[in-house]
């Protein structure tokens, strides 16, 4: 039998495997055991044409066991679906049974057989193929011929009756020639054809060469249409027999012809036949006549017809038809329950078909399906779970037998085969069809046997997978509650398994959930469940935790409730063993006693601290200071509020507040002495108990330190103890200042509440009205001094501009250590800071070194009443607002609480200052004739003119003035400022003129610079000994033209009428052409005149001509000159108004008259 035992191979090379319940991506879960309600594994898988290969020795035969991994090994998706299996020559096939001519007398006992899937899908063949070794030119042909068709004929043998298609492969050495080009092998080929009695088509050549997986797809995909063929002939075989049934006796026979020809469908991989032959076997399935004795029957083969469609909806892309489908057949099976005394199976039933149908939603997921959260696995997951709970409910109800009823003997449930023959059929009565019970008797014993069996049924454990399996599908789309929802339940289920350690680790983790939502009646419901988990393994801390809980306001239990709870609590902390909780199973309440016992005489850490924070206590706490901030003079105050919830006073033993600042932790302790037995003594005078629902107060005071003074004091947590240390200590710890889980939820609530609050007492409180304050400033002393600025704004750019600081002493004691900082106040623009500068001294002018905020300036002492100036200088580079500080500290001893300290006070005042220029300047090029020039021209002289406009609301000195040239201007005379200690009030002006020239220097862009214009200056109001400031202003750039011709006029100051006026005009080439110049004269009315009217004349380059003229003046008068032409021959852009620019045009002409009457005129 060599290699009879390889497994069935799946697409992927790997053997098919049984469905096993999925576990959840969750701790501590549970796998599912298989059981009587998992379907098949033969129905689950995918159906693949079964294909045997003989003649393959894969364990000794190298070249055979290639051919297998080719097979077999690393099968890609895109290669056809085959399962293949090697199985010796001989092998026995299972047996044909003989062809039924007629239906007639034939009633069926079931509807479908447990092990014919099995068969079709790992014992019958489509199709055998058979290995032999034999090459085209073996010598010893007709030996080897007739050894092959001998294995053929023996395999023929072992398929008697059966349509199984046989094949045979040569294993070959050689790579063949192409079909045609081998004459011996189409010879041979078809002898040995002749000899197997095979077609030619099912004669296969596997050469052994490199490309041997490339051959193996080729043989593949002939092996798989040859069992294409094998399927489509049995599909027709089974077709054939519906003609012979009828309707009456062989109903079942429908269902059975009907499923099998789907399930052949799907070997043949024709899935839209497939699906549609399940509907149809679907509803034949409920058309068969239901009764107590074949209701098991019909809802198995409908759950798995049912299971078959939805896998090939999904498989189709069509979600939406197999939701429809199993919501149909939900429908229709869910009061199909059968014998009431065995309910818990359609429990059972229902359970699994949720299960199988959320593994396939599932897994049609996780090949690219997109779900959304109303619909995803997890509600089937959920629903699943709810009917194995249903059925575990069941199982307690209806098998709850008494220990004397004993398993039945022999066993109902056994048969003779180990497994049933039809399935969905009773073990004592397999085949049975009549709706009659023959042997009532018979029917009890059964029943009893499936009910004991019931009984050992670990439900928790299938509920708790299936919680988990839901846990996970909500997690993973984002259902928080319904996560936290099953969560509960599992930690319920895990509680009933006696599992209480991972009961309790499940409820601790949603406990939160409920508390932030203020789900108040489920987290009371958690609460009591894992208080009981806590007492049967005796953890001591939990229970404590969950009493503390279970007492508060939070909780929905009943005043007797919350008193037990409350006197277990009290037992606990004095060393003693808590009652049982209630309805807790009676063996795990012995154990946890003796649990309990080991605790008390233990010697351990009786102290436990609790964070209330994640929860809700029975106390609640909130702190509050009496101010957001205190001065260091006056004693910090605070009050702590604490509420009871419980139903009985109860005592404390200490309070304890930290802080922030762990010195001032020892003032902040109440503390009570009181015996163990005293904490719930009615004892309501204690200064540490409680009374239910009455507010306390307590008031706590301390002095700050001088050095905390800027920081802030925050209440870092609250301690409540209670207990002593003669039995165990219990530790309240609140962060902060109070609050717990609940407190956030229910300050939202008060605050939109529109209900009016019942009247209290004076000395009571709202609780609700109690705003938790936990931090507090402490500021320094209040100063009692007064500081004044004194000073003349606005401030003027660069000037050295007084600020007077005038510090007057209110305090009843001597002040010392006065200090003074002033300056720009920080935070402002960094541009500022660089160009603001302070200083002490004003004689002199600041620099760049100078800060722009002086501090710690050290000024002495001053006694009561007593008053001291400071003067600063500020200088402002740059105008606009500036914000200015001037802050004074000292130190002052005082008393507080009996303890002198000594107090650091500090006063501040701040100061806008505007910074304005102190004078505009207007600076413009004029002509000699006073006429504005857009530019200059080279050697000519020009006058510059300054105009100074004071804009200081303060009058201004103007010291002097200064022209600094550039070197490329000459000054035609004596530079002297004209503005010497002139005095400008609010909007005058001064003015100056300058006579420049500017030698030639060729195309300069942009012009040529001029120079500075500097001017010293000073508030006319400031001292003597305050310096001088210096403004100096940047003179515009002009623009230098080059004419090729000067042209200037010697002639008298004035003329006089009738009498001789010479005038000389002097024509100079400055080019180093010789320049062609025409001039003309035109008379005037005003003149008579004697010279050349017209002439042309040649001026040599560099060199001087003179033109020389007699006027006579006819009327007195200013009067316009003859004027003179020039025209320029080679330098066309020189105009003759260009020209005339450069000669005066005009002369003022006197009248004719007597000596005295020409002096005086002349004077003037």
């Amino acid at each position: 039998m060599v290699a009879s035992g390889e497994p069935a191979a799946s697409p992927t090379g790997k053997p098919a495997s049984r469905r096993s319940g999925r576990k959840a991506n969750f701790p501590d879960t549970l796998n599912m055991s298989p059981t009587q309600w998992d379907f098949p594994v033969e129905l689950c898988c995918r159906p693949m044409a079964f294909v045997t290969l003989t003649g393959l020795d894969v364990v000794y035969n190298a070249v055979h066991r290639a051919v297998w991994d080719a097979f077999c090994a690393n099968r890609r998706a895109d290669r056809v679906p085959i399962s293949f299996k090697v199985l010796p020559g001989d092998h026995e096939y299972p047996k044909c049974r003989p062809k039924r001519t007629s239906y007639e007398w034939y009633i069926p006992k079931g509807i479908l057989k447990t092990g014919w899937m099995n068969k079709h899908l790992n014992l019958v063949p489509a199709l055998v193929v058979v290995f032999y070794e034999l090459d085209w030119d073996e010598p010893q042909w007709k030996e080897k011929q007739s050894e092959c068709a001998t294995r053929v004929e023996i395999v023929r043998q072992s398929l008697q009756g059966r349509n199984t298609k046989v094949a045979v492969v040569l294993i070959q050495k050689k790579t063949p020639l192409p079909p045609g080009e081998d004459v011996i092998a189409s010879e041979r080929a078809a002898a040995l054809c002749n000899a197997c009695e095979l077609s030619g088509k099912s004669l296969f050549v596997l050469p052994h060469t490199d490309h041997l997986v490339g051959y193996i797809i080729r043989l593949e995909n002939a092996f798989y249409e040859h069992a294409q063929t094998y399927y489509y002939t049995e599909i027709r075989r089974v077709k054939s027999h519906k003609e012979f049934l009828n309707k009456t006796t062989h109903q079942l026979l429908f269902v059975r012809h009907q499923f099998k020809i789907a399930f052949f469908s799907e070997l043949k991989q024709d899935t839209q036949n497939a699906l549609k032959n399940y509907r149809t076997a679907y509803n034949l399935v409920h058309e068969l006549r239901a009764h107590e004795t074949n209701i098991l029957e019909i809802k198995t083969m409908a759950g798995f017809i049912n299971y078959k469609i939805c896998r090939l909806c999904f498989q189709h892309n069509t979600p939406l038809d197999a939701i429809a489908q199993f919501r149909k057949h939900i429908d229709l099976c869910k009061k199909k329950i059968g014998s009431a005394d065995l309910s818990f199976e359609h429990a059972a039933w229902m359970s699994k078909q949720f299960q199988a149908f959320g593994d396939l939603f599932d897994e049609a997921i996780k090949l690219g399906l997109t779900a959304i959260q109303t619909q995803n696995p997890g509600f089937y997951y959920q629903q699943a779970a709810y009917y194995a709970q249903e059925r575990k409910q069941l199982t307690k109800t209806l098998c709850n037998h008494e220990a004397s009823v004993t398993y039945p003997s022999p066993d109902p449930l056994d048969t003779q085969t180990g497994v049933l023959d039809f399935y969905g059929q009773r073990s004592w009565r397999q085949g049975v069809l009549s709706f009659d019970l023959s042997d009532p008797e018979k029917e009890k014993v059964g029943i009893l046997a499936v009910q004991l069996k019931e009984r050992s049924v670990v439900h928790s454990e299938i509920i708790i997978t299936l919680l988990s399996n839901a846990v996970a599908q909500f997690k993973k789309y984002k259902c928080p509650r319904m996560k936290s929802h099953l969560m509960v339940q599992m930690g319920e289920e895990y509680y009933y398994a006696k599992d209480y350690t991972k009961a309790l680790k499940l409820l601790d983790y949603v406990m939160c959930d409920y508390r932030s939502e203020g789900w108040w009646t489920l987290l009371t419901s958690i609460l009591t469940t894992a208080l009981k988990c806590s007492y049967l393994m005796a953890q001591l801390k939990d229970y404590i935790t969950y009493s503390l809980e279970l007492l508060g306001r939070a909780s929905t239990l009943k005043d007797d409730q919350k008193s037990r709870i409350e006197k277990n609590l009290i037992n606990v902390l004095m060393n003693e063993s808590p009652d049982p909780e209630p309805d807790c199973d009676i063996l795990a309440v012995k154990t946890a006693q003796k649990l309990w016992a080991d605790r008390i005489s233990l010697a351990g850490s009786n102290l436990f601290t609790i964070g209330v924070q994640d929860f809700v206590p029975f106390v609640q706490c909130k702190a509050k200071f009496h101010a957001p901030s205190f001065h260091v003079d006056v004693p910090v105050q605070f009050d702590i509020y604490l509420k009871a919830d419980c139903p009985h006073p109860i005592r404390f033993s200490k309070l304890c507040v930290s802080f922030n600042n762990q010195e001032y932790n020892q003032f902040c302790v109440i503390e009570e002495a009181s015996k163990a037995s005293d904490v719930l003594e009615n004892l309501t005078q204690g200064k540490m108990c409680l009374v239910p629902g009455k507010t306390r107060k307590f008031l706590f005071k301390f002095v700050a330190k001088t050095e905390d003074v800027g920081k802030k004091i925050e209440i870092t947590s609250l301690d409540l103890v209670l207990g002593n240390e003669a039995g165990r200590c219990v530790v309240l710890n609140w962060q902060g200042g109070g609050g717990d889980a609940a407190s956030a939820q229910e300050a939202l609530q008060a605050s939109r509440s529109f209900k009016r609050r019942p009247r209290l007492p004076d000395s009571e409180l709202h609780w609700d009205r109690i705003v938790i304050q936990a931090s507090t400033m402490i500021i320094s002393r209040v100063p009692n001094i007064s500081v004044h600025l004194r000073h003349d704004p606005p401030a003027l750019t660069n000037e050295m501009y007084c600020l007077v600081v005038t510090v007057r002493s209110h305090e009843k004691t001597p002040i010392r250590d006065v200090k003074l900082t002033a300056g720009l106040k920080p935070g402002q623009d960094a541009n500022l800071t660089q160009k603001t500068h302070v200083t002490l001294h004003g004689t002199e002018l600041c620099d760049e070194s100078s800060p722009a905020l002086l501090t710690d300036i050290p000024v002495g002492d001053l006694h009561p009443g007593e008053q001291l100036e400071k003067v600063l200088y500020v200088r402002c580079g740059t105008v606009g607002s500036r914000m200015f500080l001037v802050y004074v500290s000292y130190l002052i001893n005082t008393a507080i609480e009996e303890k002198e300290i000594v107090c650091k006070c500090h006063k501040d005042e701040t100061v806008t200052i505007e910074t304005v220029f102190p004078f505009d300047v207007a600076v413009k090029f004029v002509s000699t004739k006073f006429e504005h020039l857009e530019r200059v021209y080279a050697d000519i002289p020009f006058l510059l003119m300054t105009d100074l406009l004071s804009a200081s609301p303060w009058a201004l000195t103007i010291v002097s003035s200064e022209l600094q040239l550039a070197p490329s201007m000459t000054p035609v005379d004596q530079l002297e400022s004209q503005l010497d200690n002139v005095v400008l009030r609010t909007a005058e002006s001064a003015s100056e003129c300058f006579c420049l020239r500017c030698p030639s220097v060729g195309n300069v862009e942009g012009g040529v610079a001029t120079g500075h214009y500097i001017i010293s200056w000073k508030r006319t109001s400031a001292m003597d000994s305050t310096p001088v400031i210096s403004t100096a202003i940047t003179l515009p750039h002009v623009i230098v033209e080059n004419i090729p011709l000067h042209v200037n006029a010697d002639l008298p100051p004035f003329g006089r009428v009738r009498e001789s006026l010479p005038v000389k005009y002097h024509l100079q080439n400055k080019t180093d052409l010789v320049q062609d110049v025409e001039i003309s004269v035109e008379p005037s009315d005003a003149f008579m005149f004697s010279g050349l009217k017209q002439i042309r004349l040649r001026i040599l380059p560099g060199t001087e001509q003179e033109m020389l003229y007699n006027f006579y003046p006819l009327m007195a008068g200013y009067q316009q000159l003859p004027s003179l032409n020039i025209s320029l021959l080679r330098s066309p852009h020189c105009t003759n108004q260009l020209l005339r620019r450069l000669i005066p045009t005009s002369i003022f002409v006197k009248p004719q008259g007597r000596l005295m009457d020409d002096a005086s005129i002349a004077a003037a």
